[in-house]
């Protein structure tokens, strides 16, 4: 289509027989537009193939209508960003936005990329992740006044929107597993303790422990964030001393795959181990083990609606999420 036969709002209000400020309040999602005009208004914009002039937009508006994902480079989590992506999408169904990837290289610090996205105010909100108790990133967003949500927790006092699963629970709901099993010496592949969410994983592994009377190590010198060769090597030097772990706890598919090597390589029998998945990888892991999901897809989806009731102005300390562990999934082959 040529430039001037690109539809404008004044093609849809022809079309649909309203003004254009009608229209364009329509498709802002104004509340004072009845909902079957709305609806009217967008089925129109689709079926002839109208979008925003962003760059006039936001001149107009203050507004880029873009919501950013920074993606981690990390490879612990299985289908993360198409996962996240998919429920952010999701949530952004019927809104003026959409969400562009923003992605992080661990050559280069955190706050670079943050601070490309505020000094260009190339976004509206942010979706990021790998959160600490005292993350500065938090600390520079809530000073910029820039709307986010984080997937985890901090400990600043200062509220702000967050998401997050509850990795005490289930670490405590695997070691249960696992000396219910007959594990006397569980031991829990944890995330980069600098994270938040290793202090909630620890403390959950360490208080299941403690009710059980047995005694639980953290694999020291790892962590989820390691490739899976240095994960492995790790594991199967640790296998050839004595009293080595007899379970393991895995909060990501990639750790349990390469504890699992490790115990096979080192010629182990019987192996116990219960980890978090995130795809359907564990249907595929033989023998197979007990699993815990974490949907990361809903996570993306709820970090984004609060995100966008943020953005329109509601405070941060009514914008806080925990998703709770699914029951456990055990193999059903017997082991």
């Amino acid at each position: 289509m040529a430039q001037q036969d690109r539809p404008t709002l004044k093609t849809i209000a022809t079309i649909a027989g309203l003004a254009v400020t009608t229209v364009s309040r329509a498709l802002a999602g104004a509340p004072q537009i009845a909902p079957e005009t709305r609806a009217r208004v967008q089925r129109i914009a689709d079926e002839i193939g109208y979008s925003p002039d962003r760059a006039a937009q936001r001149l107009r508006t203050g507004r880029s209508n873009v919501i950013a994902l920074i993606l981690p480079p990390h490879e612990e989590i299985l289908g993360y960003g198409a996962s996240m992506i998919r429920g952010i999408t999701r949530a952004l169904r019927g809104t003026p936005y959409h969400v562009v990837v923003m992605p992080h290289f661990e050559d280069i610090p955190e706050e670079q990329t943050l601070d490309k996205i505020i000094r260009n105010r190339l976004a509206d909100g942010i979706l990021f992740s790998c959160i600490r108790p005292d993350d500065r990133r938090v600390k520079i967003l809530l000073e910029d006044k820039l709307p986010f949500v984080t997937h985890g927790r901090t400990e600043l006092a200062t509220p702000h929107p967050w998401v997050d699963y509850d990795n005490f629970a289930f670490a405590y709901r695997a070691v249960e597993r696992l000396v219910a099993l007959g594990v006397r010496r569980p031991a829990l592949v944890s995330a980069p303790p600098a994270q938040t969410f290793s202090q909630h994983l620890r403390a959950g592994f360490f208080r299941a422990c403690g009710e059980a009377g047995v005694a639980g190590e953290v694999m020291d010198g790892i962590d989820t964030d390691d490739p899976p060769e240095a994960i492995y090597r790790h594991i199967r030097a640790r296998l050839d001393h004595a009293g080595m772990p007899d379970g393991f706890v895995c909060p990501g598919e990639v750790s349990a795959l390469a504890v699992n090597a490790a115990w096979v390589d080192a010629g182990v029998s019987t192996r116990h181990l219960v980890m978090k998945s995130t795809s359907d990888i564990a249907n595929f892991i033989r023998p197979r083990f007990d699993s815990i999901f974490e949907d990361l897809t809903e996570t993306g989806e709820r970090m984004t609606t609060l995100l966008l009731r943020y953005i329109a102005g509601e405070p941060a300390e009514d914008l806080h999420y925990l998703l709770t562990p699914p029951p456990m999934t055990f193999p059903d082959d017997g082991r």
